[in-house]
């Protein structure tokens, strides 16, 4: 029997020892419309913990960006409660990667994944250890003078990454931020991700349409369902790591956590019609 076969199975979750960084109980979210409330959330319980990089998965409209924007602190909840750990004195609670492109056209590479620790005023040498070190991490080493015209859409999304990851956020959050690239651009970065987040350690959590992505990149996989959204599974991925997407994709392990995530999804657009 393969290492993969021994270890690939989602296992039920239970927690590793290590500190809580959020905690949601009877989460809900309410938006009040034309057509009078619509109810986004309801009931959602999860816990997260330091260290985790933790996808979230669900059919549109399941409430996922909802969720991560309560997270962000750009939206608020109305039911339930949110509990974050307390930042780091002089170190930002979260960092943000969008789906859309968010660099500044008018900044080059460099600047751009210096504008964070720029706008802590952090000092000069800190911040060209912290730039210089974030920019080679993501292969961009070539191109820190160049501007966001000048780059390919997965560069950009390298600039986005790096300059979360410089500003040193206690979580970083990340709405689909590959799902605008192509196969071989979007297995690239996802494998640069990982390698990233293995070295600082961060808490990540991700939002993906895509089940392979999800298995691939997760140590656990949290399913959204229905509208209003709420959890229907919440399993731990135990691949070994480092990974390779080309290597996991075909194992029999890798297919049957596709399988049973995608019969979840399946049954929540099912549940809306």
């Amino acid at each position: 029997m393969t290492q993969l076969a021994i270890v690939a199975a989602a296992v039920p979750v239970t927690a590793p020892k290590r500190d809580t960084v959020i905690r949601l109980a009877g989460l809900g979210k309410r938006f009040l419309t034309s057509a009078g409330d619509f109810e986004a959330l309801r009931g959602v319980d999860l816990v997260i913990r330091e260290g985790e990089f933790v996808c979230l998965l669900g059919p549109s409209g399941c409430g996922k960006t909802t969720l991560l924007r309560i997270l962000a602190g750009l939206d608020r909840h109305t039911d339930g409660s949110v509990e974050m750990r307390p930042e780091r004195p002089g170190h930002p609670l979260t960092s943000v990667v969008f789906q859309e492109q968010s660099i500044f056209p008018w900044l080059n590479v460099w600047d751009n994944v210096a504008y964070g620790l720029r706008a802590r005023r952090l000092d000069r040498r800190i911040v060209q250890e912290k730039v210089d070190y974030f920019v080679e991490k993501v292969g961009l080493g070539k191109f820190a003078k160049a501007h966001p015209h000048q780059l390919s859409g997965g560069m950009k999304q390298r600039v986005s990454i790096a300059r979360a990851f410089a500003n040193d956020p206690e979580i970083l959050l990340m709405d689909e931020p590959f799902s605008a690239l192509d196969e071989q651009n979007r297995a690239v970065l996802q494998e640069e991700l990982l390698r990233i987040w293995g070295d600082t350690g961060k808490t990540v959590v991700f939002i993906t349409h895509s089940i392979d992505e999800a298995v691939f990149l997760s140590d656990r996989v949290v399913v959204l369902g229905g509208s209003p959204g709420s959890v229907v599974d919440d399993a731990r991925i135990g691949f070994p790591r480092p990974r390779r997407v080309y290597e996991l994709r075909p194992t029999a392990e890798f297919g049957a956590l596709v399988s049973r995530f995608a019969g979840h999804i399946k049954a929540g657009v099912s549940d809306e019609r």
